[in-house]
């Protein structure tokens, strides 16, 4: 996808929140080739100096990070920008999670791995039409694991009060919460 492809619209500038540095890199390297200007923050701290110093047009976050929440550096954005295209990246894709992230103000909202030809996608993406549906679609298994893991977080990681709200044994609950995510 070449760089006339592609309707940015004046301005390009693009913030990238993440602390994968790696990651971040990747990414900011993959946008700068689809003709974004590129900013990049490795935590909430240096996200939000960047949004209050130079909102973006576009904001690409990540929303767990080192010392904080994502969210923030979004809630920042929204304030300073109100049109910043926002798409809110997270490795835990839980459903509670996209909802906050949309009522904050985000675009969008991406689990992880995304690649850059997603985000871009979300980045642009305009109206209401419905987005394809996913080409790997989480397993059954890994829905009832996100769905503890978002139970278990919205009791404080109190395995005791989790396993009352999902009617199961607390053993039961924390072999589940021992053994990896499935696919």
């Amino acid at each position: 996808m070449s760089e006339e492809d592609l309707d940015l619209g004046e301005d390009r500038s693009l913030l990238l929140v993440d602390d994968d540095d790696s990651f971040l890199k990747r990414l900011g390297k993959a946008m700068e080739k689809r003709g974004f200007e590129v900013e990049m923050a490795g935590s909430v701290a240096a996200g939000k100096a960047i949004a209050m110093a130079r909102p973006p047009a576009y904001a690409v976050c990540d929303l767990r990070l080192e010392d904080g929440n994502g969210l923030d550096v979004v809630e920042v954005l929204r304030e300073k920008r109100p049109d910043c295209r926002i798409v809110v990246l997270t490795g835990y894709g839980a459903i509670a999670t996209a909802v906050a992230a949309v009522k904050i103000g985000a675009t969008d909202y991406l689990s992880k791995p995304a690649d850059a030809t997603d985000i871009t996608n979300a980045l642009l993406s305009r109206g209401d039409s419905l987005p394809p549906p996913p080409e790997n679609p989480m397993s059954a298994d890994r829905v009832r694991w996100e769905h503890i893991q978002r139970v278990y977080e919205l009791c404080d990681r109190n395995v005791s009060e989790t396993a009352r709200r999902l009617n199961m044994h607390r053993r039961t609950l924390q072999r589940i919460l021992a053994k990896r995510s499935p696919r």
